[in-house]
């Protein structure tokens, strides 16, 4: 079935809605991390930061380590250096403590539980919390994603690619994150969708002071939310700057924006 902007929702937001919000201090700050797949070395010392509040994006060609880094900040992999989330080192931390510190990852290919219904898929991202809250925080998500309202008794599994992505996002969300990383949100997704998408990520982050860590290949859509970004290159960070100035910069335009 052929994805529209009817799937999702007619709520879309403007693009060019005031980005409104305050940026604040260091949220995460990378020093030196090295990481791969056993005796594959993936990463080779990066440093970045990102400050509460922000959204910023990582670029980078296939096979750059941008995978691999949201790997590593969630504890999916064997990772060296400091990965400072305020006063708490992640490294050697386990991926469901890290969950619990505030740090929430939407994997490339979706990540939803494809037997689930939409609604318990919600249940199960609430899983860290004691709070008497969930119901609400379903139904607000609900308004975000009007679609999962409506699909809410269906399994997960069945959902279009661009429902089940915002599912997943919604599941993260679901744990009051203070951090969201999000891997590749477009891939195999209609270009109408991709834009929905990215606009309701920026309007999260406006709206919830969410920080966002992206990766994307998607690079002029994700600069557009983004207020700083990072290129990764072999491991390494080549390039950085803020969102602006990355997107007409020459050599970034070249090998991204298709310029």
């Amino acid at each position: 079935m052929s994805e529209s902007a009817n799937d999702i929702g007619s709520d879309a937001v403007a693009t060019d809605s005031p980005r409104a919000k305050t940026i604040g201090d260091t949220l995460l700050d990378v020093k030196d991390l090295h990481g791969g797949y056993g005796p594959i070395r993936v990463l080779h010392g990066l440093d970045f930061h990102v400050a509460e509040g922000e959204v910023v994006v990582i670029l980078g060609a296939n096979g750059a380590g941008k995978t691999t880094t949201l790997r590593a900040l969630s504890g999916k992999l064997d990772a060296t250096g400091s990965v400072m989330f305020g006063d708490e080192d992640l490294i050697s931390k386990k991926t469901a403590d890290i969950v619990r510190m505030g740090v929430a990852h939407v994997p490339q290919g979706r990540g939803t539980l494809p037997e689930l219904s939409v609604e318990d898929n919600l249940h199960v991202g609430a899983y860290i919390r004691k709070d008497k809250e969930v119901r609400a925080d379903i139904d607000r998500w609900y308004d975000v994603y009007p679609v999962l309202k409506e699909r809410r008794h269906q399994r997960a599994g069945s959902l279009s690619g661009g429902e089940q992505q915002m599912l997943a996002v919604a599941r993260a969300l679901m744990s009051r994150p203070k951090l969201l990383l999000l891997d590749e949100p477009s891939l195999g997704l209609a270009p109408l969708i991709v834009q929905d998408l990215f606009e309701r990520f920026r309007r999260i982050n406006q709206e919830t002071g969410t920080t966002m860590l992206v990766v994307e290949q998607n690079a002029q859509l994700a600069l557009s939310i983004a207020d700083r970004g990072y290129v990764i290159e072999s491991g390494t960070i080549s390039i950085q700057g803020n969102a602006h100035e990355l997107m007409h910069d020459d050599a970034i335009r070249k090998a991204y924006l298709g310029v």
